[in-house]
This record gives C-alpha cells, sequence and structure tokens, in this order.
C-alpha cells in the first residue's frame, strides 16, 4: 500500500505543483488557457495557485522528512476541498466536462488522506 501512496502522492503533488506555480507566478492576463480566471481577481487566482503549490508540498515533503508528518494528510484534505470547491464551479458555469478532472484528483487527493491519516 506504501507504495500506491508514494505513486499517488507524487503524480498529485507534480500536478498541483507545476498548477500551483503557473497560477502563483503569472500574471492574471496570461492564464488565458484558464478561462474561469476571468472572473475572480488577481488575488483570488495567486491565493489559490499558492494553495495548490503547498498542498502539493505538503503532500511529499513533511511525510518524507518524518518533520510534522500529520501534514501530509491535512495537505490531501484541502486537496480534495480545492477539487470540490472546482467542482462546483464548474456545475454553476455549465462546464460538465471539466467534471472527472476534479473527480478523480478529489478521489486521488482522498485516497491519500485517508491512508495516510491511518499510518500516523
Amino acid at each position: 500500500m506504501d507504495i500506491a501512496l508514494w505513486i499517488a502522492s507524487g503524480i498529485l503533488a507534480l500536478a498541483y505543483v507545476v498548477a500551483g506555480a503557473t497560477k502563483t507566478f503569472q500574471p492574471k492576463e496570461k492564464l488565458t488557457n484558464l478561462p474561469w480566471t476571468k472572473e475572480y481577481s488577481a488575488g483570488t487566482v495567486k491565493f489559490i495557485g499558492i494553495a495548490e503549490l503547498l498542498g502539493g508540498l505538503g503532500l511529499i515533503i513533511p511525510w518524507l522528512t518524518g518533520i510534522a508528518p500529520v501534514l501530509t494528510p491535512i495537505a490531501a484534505s484541502g486537496l480534495v476541498l480545492v477539487q470540490i470547491l472546482a467542482a462546483i464551479h464548474h456545475l454553476r458555469h455549465n462546464e460538465a466536462k471539466s467534471l472527472p478532472i476534479n473527480i478523480v484528483l478529489g478521489l486521488i487527493a482522498l485516497f491519500i488522506a485517508v491512508f495516510r491519516f491511518g499510518q500516523l
């Protein structure tokens, strides 16, 4: 099970670090491939990016180093929340085609959260 958790954590961490860094360090105007950003302020987009970036790092670093490993399942739980909120946004804006991504990412994060909490 530990190998599956590390694989899931690595894949999810990579996805969130890349997505979070993009939203955090790119000006909102350059995020044209993310149409939802038009509806939110630059500060909100950066906040979401920082949450994703820290969540992605939190999936790996605490558990790997053994320093405050409880932060890993907490980070995974936070990323579940990010996906729930993203799914709500997509449902409100009739963007159902984005829901499978939200569901898959949310379920992977939930898997990590449940089993890492169980390993504490």
